[in-house]
């Protein structure tokens, strides 16, 4: 909503002048420097060291260098060096482009077309209730009108009784309480998930996140702590790997598997000492976390000397800095001048690997300089790369005591090369642990990222996500077919160099396979997928309103570990959902097959509809309601995910309701014939019949507590207090119902003695005796 930059300074009649951004048009000259946000997608003409931040649009975890060389047509969208697009930042330098797109026409427009065409899908559980809904109301329907009929042309009923007597049947058969529990159900999980970070936009999204088979996420700042880390430092002696997580300075040096100490190995602390001269970042320690103020890959190199033990106050009071060469992407390297206090100059210099090494004469080796031995460098250098790691070469040379300033003709050549240092943004490890979580419920997750392959590949290792040979770049992806894609889609896991156009085929691909999918995102190019996707999930702290406003739920903490507890939520809201349905229907099953079988034996209802509805809104709805507040089953998330088109109630499920509906009318239409034959009142009767129905639905409540577990163990009985409070104000309810002078005269009740509460008792004794023996085998 707010991508629009306000305006624009532009050449204009041969004067530069400031103008609404709206108000430009193909061919514009613009002007852009560091802070601007870039007004439309504009080709480079000239450019000043220019850095642009395409995080929103390409998924790139670092500022974009810039140039104005041409590139070829079919480059991906995160490789066009000569083009900058509207709505990204500018964090460097300057430059002048003329424009190419406004409006629609450009990449951020066509986000928004790609936005308004998407059609989002219905959630499986809506899907699964309506389907429910039909069955139930064609059965509902077609069982009242046979036994209208029935009651007319056989036992001989007036019409006017067979009408009230099926309206009877229909309002016990039809479960009026089940919406409301439905809500309520997701609205308890919505509560949990937002104690868990997981903020729910849109309610049924709740449930559908239990049923996600699918997980397409983000790399940078989901999967991994959008923080760049050194990883590795390649010396002249070899390879020495860097431990430690993000800017935290803790961690550790290893040289062939076995810890080292920084002052053992003096080259160690000469680059760490280099890499914070050469250096214009800076990291403060706040309450729970490093903050860095400046460049990620400069931060990285604060942490790498802080882990080697070096004082940066004193660092830079020893050696301070006397002149700059700052980092300009012509030269692609940075270099510092610094005297210590007895006047010996140094030249640091940091740079891409291949400039660097072009400048280098000499190796430092074990404290001297040795001619440089460029093959092997190369060779090390490769080893990195194939890593996934980020390339970063230090040099040094010496100065003399009386120089003040530093020339490019001082650095041209005759360096002394300290090292190669390896970073990369590492990966979250209670993400790696989400990840493993995931894939033993059986959900993929799959990767979908605008980084590099390599990088992707790097980090989809580290986290066991896909295999190198099944990684697919964005090109790839445009040469195929949807027939080929729908092949290859649920065997690959790792996709990079995606576009808002993959990824949003991508998700529109697995869809098509049958899985139900959940895409994470933080920014503008994020949005159609997120649209898309069954359940879209969005950064909460770094992502963009766009990004927000397309998805269903927010990751308030911006970690992917947060998707899994929110999945692992998601399953335990349907299975409640599914225990108060498998509650529900054997209640108005029982109730309508009471009134069937009146009708069928030509006797008088044993339950009226007006005791129907009490029993329906009052007691059916009030113990249902205690299901919504079960913990998660043991096995929650070793299950497989169920299948998007998979029936609400599976036939062991239905068996179970037929059964014990079977149950329920045994009990209390069998009291309500033994009560009547014996001289009982039809008021007695049915006050008999009902209470012997509500005792049965308390057994009932403790036995749908569990799918397959037995309810009288001791996770039974001490893990939901809320179906104690439930059955406690039930059973007050149900003693109004039967001995309060005004809800006798409302449900025509009659007062129940010890004798009248025995019988029931030995009835529902003998009927769960029969229940428990059935369930066994």
């Amino acid at each position: 909503r707010n991508l629009l930059s306000p305006q624009a300074m532009v050449r204009r009649e041969q004067q530069t002048v400031m103008i609404d951004s709206e108000a430009l048009v193909p061919g514009d000259i613009v002007y852009l420097q560091s802070g601007d946000k870039v007004p439309a997608d504009l080709r480079l003409l000239k450019v000043k060291d220019l850095r642009i931040d395409e995080s929103l649009l390409t998924g790139e975890s670092v500022p974009v260098e810039k140039k104005q060389l041409a590139v070829a047509q079919e480059t991906p969208l995160a490789e066009r060096t000569s083009m900058a697009f509207m709505s990204t930042l500018v964090t460097y330098g300057q430059a002048t482009g003329v424009v190419v797109n406004t409006g629609d026409q450009t990449e951020i427009g066509r986000i928004s077309q790609m936005l308004r065409e998407v059609e989002t899908l219905t959630t499986p559980l809506l899907r699964q209730i309506a389907r429910f809904a039909r069955w139930l109301t064609c059965a509902i329907l077609s069982i009242a009108v046979v036994t209208f009929l029935f009651g007319i042309y056989v036992q001989s009923y007036t019409p006017a009784e067979m009408f009230l007597a099926t309206v009877g049947l229909a309002v016990a058969a039809i479960p009026e309480g089940l919406p409301a529990i439905m809500t309520i159900a997701l609205a308890i999980g919505v509560q949990k998930m937002a104690r868990r970070q997981a903020i729910i936009r849109r309610l049924p999204a709740v449930e559908t996140l239990g049923s996600v088979s699918v997980i397409c996420s983000d790399k940078t700042g989901t999967l991994t702590r959008n923080e760049m880390t050194v990883r590795a430092i390649a010396t002249a002696t070899g390879l020495v790997d860097v431990s430690g997580n993000g800017y935290d300075p803790h961690g550790t040096f290893s040289y062939e598997g076995h810890d080292v100490r920084v002052d053992d190995y003096p080259i160690l602390s000469e680059i760490t000492r280099a890499a914070l001269l050469c250096n214009d970042a800076s990291l403060k320690q706040t309450e729970n976390d490093w903050l860095l103020v400046g460049d990620p890959t400069e931060g990285a190199l604060i942490s790498l000397g802080l882990k080697a033990g070096h004082d940066l106050k004193f660092i830079h009071e020893e050696w301070p800095r006397t002149d700059v060469i700052p980092f300009e992407s012509e030269h692609r390297f940075m270099a510092t001048l610094h005297h210590d206090h007895l006047g010996h100059g140094f030249i640091y210099i940091k740079g891409a690997p291949e400039k660097v090494l072009a400048m280098c004469k000499y190796q430092r080796m074990r404290g001297e300089d040795q001619s440089i031995d460029a093959a092997y460098w190369l060779a090390q250098m490769e080893t990195m790369a194939e890593r996934g790691l980020r390339l970063l070469a230090i040099a040094f040379k010496s100065a003399t005591n009386e120089q003040c300033d530093l020339r490019f003709r001082d650095v041209e050549n005759g360096l002394s090369l300290l090292g190669v240092i390896g970073m990369l943004d590492p990966p979250r490890q209670e993400a790696i642990t989400a990840v493993a979580q995931c894939q033993q419920a059986g959900i993929l997750v799959k990767m979908i990222t605008g980084d590099h392959l390599t990088t992707a590949k790097a980090i989809g290792r580290s986290m066991n996500i896909g295999s190198d040979a099944h990684a697919i770049s964005g090109n790839e992806l445009d040469a195929m077919d949807d027939v080929q894609l729908q092949k290859i889609i649920l065997s690959t896991d790792i996709f990079a160099r995606t576009t808002p156009a993959h990824k949003l085929r991508l998700v529109t691909a697995m869809q098509a396979s049958g899985q139900v999918v959940a895409m994470t995102g933080d920014g503008v190019n994020d949005a159609p997928a997120l649209k898309r996707a069954d359940v879209g999930i969005a950064m909460g702290k770094k992502g963009t309103e766009v990004a927000k406003e397309a998805a269903e739920m927010v990751l308030a903490d911006d970690n992917f570990a947060t998707i899994a507890r929110a999945v692992e939520e998601g399953r335990t809201v349907y299975d409640n959902l599914k225990k108060s349905i498998l509650f529900i229907l054997p209640t108005n099953g029982g109730e309508a097959l009471s009134v069937l079988a009146a009708i069928a034996f030509g006797r008088l209802l044993p339950i009226t509809p007006v005791q129907i509805l009490w029993i329906n809104m009052v007691t059916a709805v009030t113990l249902a309601l205690t299901l919504a507040f079960e913990p998660a089953e043991q096995n929650v998330m070793q299950r497989k995910p169920r299948l998007a088109d998979e029936p609400l109630l599976s036939r062991l499920l239905i068996w179970r309701i037929v059964f014990v509906s079977l149950i329920l009318v045994t009990g209390t239409f069998g009291l309500f014939i033994f009560y009547r034959d014996n001289g009982a009142s039809v008021e007695l009767a049915r006050t008999v019949a009902v209470n012997t129905l509500v005792i049965f639905e308390i057994f009932y409540l403790f036995n749908s507590r569990f799918f397959i577990d037995s309810a009288l163990s001791v996770r039974g009985f001490r893990g939901n207090v809320s179906v104690y409070y439930a059955v406690g104000i039930l059973l007050i309810l149900q003693l109004l119902f039967t001995y309060a002078p005004s809800f006798q005269s409302l449900f025509a009740t009659k007062a129940l003695g010890m004798y009248d509460w025995a019988c029931e008792e030995i009835a529902i004794t003998l009927s769960l005796r029969e229940l428990r023996s059935n369930v066994r085998s």
